[in-house]
């Protein structure tokens, strides 16, 4: 197994200065800091691949400026109804366009069908998984993180321990899906073995996103997004256009 090393910012720059003061990086050096499980100082470690958001200014801030893929990104929210959804469906439309299916399971509203589909997503390749049980949660998001077909798989889970995380997070790496644990209002952030871990929250209109954590250094500001008109800065009256989501009584 390869070790995680975290190097400094000031001795990275040290050792590194040999290769980068008018010489081309020892390619040796290069392979080994390419490694995604070698995080870099200040720097944003790559992803081996990653999905386009669609949003640029999001990019930015994601290892391999996009949504990992063959890892679980963590997604804590203030509210809901803020456009958390809006904020994935281009990546899951482009999945989706390349014939692989999108998996949620146990989405807390029934989903919206034209709001998705206005957004592009293929219904025919959208899947709803409900379950009775904790465990069985569990145990259908590993199936579906695990399967071939399946690109991208959402879950909206119960408490798990972290024996059940860390085997969730090697099915997305083995699956190589990008696989999303939300987190609803009052639910922390549990899955240490999430590389990526996103803060969402409204702010002026917009969609805040403040990065808590990701494979390099630290992102000092939130990044903000505009996902559309359907932006609300509370959750009662949540909006079908915004979530593509309605509640489970039909309203």
């Amino acid at each position: 197994m390869a070790a995680i090393t975290r190097v400094s910012h000031s001795l990275n720059a040290r050792l590194l200065r040999p290769y980068l003061s008018g010489h081309s990086m020892n390619p040796a050096l290069a392979t080994v800091l390419s490694n995604p499980a070698i995080w870099r100082g200040s720097d944003c470690a790559p992803e081996p691949a990653a999905i386009a958001s669609g949003y640029p200014a999001l990019d930015a801030v994601l290892p391999g400026r996009g949504w990992p893929e063959g890892a679980l990104t963590e997604i804590v929210l203030a509210r809901e109804g803020i456009g958390e959804l809006r904020l994935t469906l281009p990546a899951l439309a482009r999945l989706q366009a390349a014939g692989r299916d999108a998996v949620w399971i146990m989405p807390p509203h029934v989903p919206y069908a034209p709001a998705l589909a206005a957004a592009g997503l293929d219904l025919a390749r959208l899947v709803i998984v409900r379950c009775r049980t904790t465990a069985d949660q569990a145990w259908a998001y590993e199936q579906a993180l695990r399967a071939p077909e399946c690109a991208a798989a959402f879950a909206w889970l119960g408490p798990q321990d972290d024996r059940v995380l860390r085997r969730l997070a090697v099915a997305a790496r083995e699956g190589r899906t990008w696989g999303v644990l939300w987190r609803r209002p009052g639910q922390h952030a549990a899955a240490a073995a999430a590389p990526l871990r996103l803060a969402l929250a409204p702010q002026d209109g917009k969609l805040s996103i403040r990065v808590l954590k990701r494979r390099g250094g630290d992102v000092a500001q939130p990044v903000l997004i505009d996902v559309g008109n359907g932006v609300r800065s509370h959750f009662h009256g949540i909006s079908k256009e915004e979530t593509g989501t309605q509640r489970e009584n039909g309203t």
